[in-house]
């Protein structure tokens, strides 16, 4: 007797299982253009010359050291970070949009920053908040004295923060992305908070259209460190003087994007600032 075989129908891949959790952040976080602009021209003004070595601490995808090198024909960026995997993607996809010469000028380490040793940079750069997965004041210290350390006699550490009384919450956000032809949902989860120390944990997750998530893509165990705190911090790792830059206002009551140094701001629900340490 002939067997009668169905065939069944192939399942669709969701959204979600093709989606490339690195490319969702860069499109959805990180904005590498205004970051350098913002560290260009803060570093001219204050030194009235070109940087021209950059050091990206906790780089990840190298995408602000690609930018770095895309600026000039004489700059250098060493970026470092401790995933391999991470450090791999940017070569696979962030390298690959430079030309050979730019190529040449960036340098990629798989390198704790607590050990790496370099040439002196003229910038050394930790942002994305990506130094607060060190939770002990005198950790945090370490790092700051050896970033003082590291850099030219007139170099500067660019670091950034946030805060906010939204920030000692566990609340959940959300942002529509709409970017090249992608759409997706970015959420940011602020979870665990502890008023006593400051830990906390957040997660990145992602939806799509077609109702599917990528959840937790990305995971922080982070203190949230206060700007007077780093500032103290700063100063007694022997820089000079530190400056906290606070962004405005546009006409709608939405962020401009453009950090200005200020010494007090209003209590806002969430901000995030920039600070610049000078050697």
């Amino acid at each position: 007797m002939k067997k009668n075989h169905k065939r069944g129908k192939k399942s669709a891949q969701s959204l979600a299982s093709t989606a490339d959790r690195h490319s969702l952040y860069e499109r959805s976080v990180q904005c590498a253009e205004a970051e350098i602009d913002f560290v260009d021209a803060t570093f001219k003004r204050l030194r009235k010359r070109k940087a021209r070595l950059l050091r990206e601490d906790f780089c990840g995808t190298a995408n602000v050291c690609c930018e770095w090198v895309k600026r000039g024909a004489k700059r250098q960026a060493l970026g470092i970070d401790l995933d391999p995997e991470v450090l791999n993607w940017g070569r696979t996809h962030n390298l690959v949009s430079l030309t050979r010469a730019q190529r040449s000028r960036v340098t990629l380490v798989q390198d704790d920053v607590m050990h790496v040793r370099s040439e002196r940079p003229d910038v050394v750069s930790a942002m994305n908040f990506s130094y607060w997965i060190m939770h002990d004041r005198a950790v945090l210290k370490r790092y700051f004295k050896r970033v003082h350390r590291s850099l030219t006699d007139d170099g500067i550490f660019f670091l950034d923060a946030y805060g906010g009384y939204d920030s000692h919450k566990e609340i959940t956000e959300k942002r529509k992305i709409h970017d090249d032809g992608v759409s997706f949902t970015y959420i940011w989860e602020q979870t665990g908070f502890d008023p006593i120390n400051h830990l906390m944990t957040c997660y990145i997750h992602f939806a799509f259209p077609d109702g599917s998530k990528m959840r937790k893509a990305f995971t922080y165990n982070w203190r949230l460190w206060t700007v007077p705190e780093l500032r103290d911090l700063l100063m007694e790792c022997g820089f000079s003087h530190v400056t906290v830059y606070w962004q405005g206002w546009d006409k709608h009551g939405e962020p401009d994007g453009d950090y200005r140094p200020a010494t007090s701001a209003d209590a806002d629900a969430g901000w995030v600032c920039y600070l610049s340490a000078e050697k």
